[in-house]
């Protein structure tokens, strides 16, 4: 009798470890599988469908090719004057001839920072007094088409550098000889700003 129990314990004994064994395999299967199954769909979720190039990066910038002086770049257009004027490179002589010149020492339209416009009093930017505070100044180039406001205007010396200084937010800034009908070299400029409100 005493061997026939110890065989049934031993039986027991086999079976117990044996079903635990499975158990603990089971469990580590699932485990595995749930593990495999949860990283596959964290990369199908992170994963866009298409890719869509995002509006403004720090690493991209909006003018990939800076422009040679004379190039023509684009447009300004002024609603309220009615105007649309081709907007060149370069604010030398020849340049101004074309239309109105973008101040080559400063950042170009769209940018953060201060875009210098120039123009002539007798042509261009004539009626360049009649703006007034809220009217758009609107400019299209390679980069996108930007709306700026208005904010301000000012008639400072012919030598006064602020005109010209660094802003932390993007500007524009026009500039023209003044008083309008002022015979030979005028001795002051008139200044227009605004801010950039959208681009698209």
């Amino acid at each position: 009798m005493n061997k026939v129990k110890l065989s049934w314990d031993k039986v027991s004994l086999v079976t117990v470890l044996s079903a635990t064994f499975m158990v603990f395999g089971i469990g580590f299967i699932f485990w595995a599988t749930f593990n495999i199954w949860s990283q596959s769909n964290n990369i199908v979720k992170a994963t866009p469908t298409h890719y869509s190039a995002p509006e403004t990066s720090p690493n991209k910038p909006l003018y990939p090719v800076y422009p040679v002086d004379g190039d023509n770049i684009g447009s300004l257009t002024i609603p309220a004057l009615k105007l649309k004027l081709p907007l060149i490179q370069g604010t030398g002589v020849n340049d101004l001839k074309k239309g109105v010149g973008h101040f080559t020492q400063s950042v170009l339209p769209g940018e953060k920072d201060n875009c210098v416009l120039s123009g002539h009093r007798d042509t261009v930017f004539s009626k360049m007094g009649n703006l007034k505070i809220g009217d758009q100044l609107i400019v299209q180039t390679s980069a996108g088409i930007f709306t700026y406001k208005v904010n301000g205007t000012r008639i400072v010396h012919k030598d006064d550098k602020t005109v010209i200084v660094p802003t932390k937010n993007a500007v524009l800034t026009l500039t023209t000889c003044y008083p309008f009908n002022f015979i030979g070299n005028a001795p002051d400029r008139y200044i227009v700003s605004a801010d950039l409100i959208k681009n698209k």
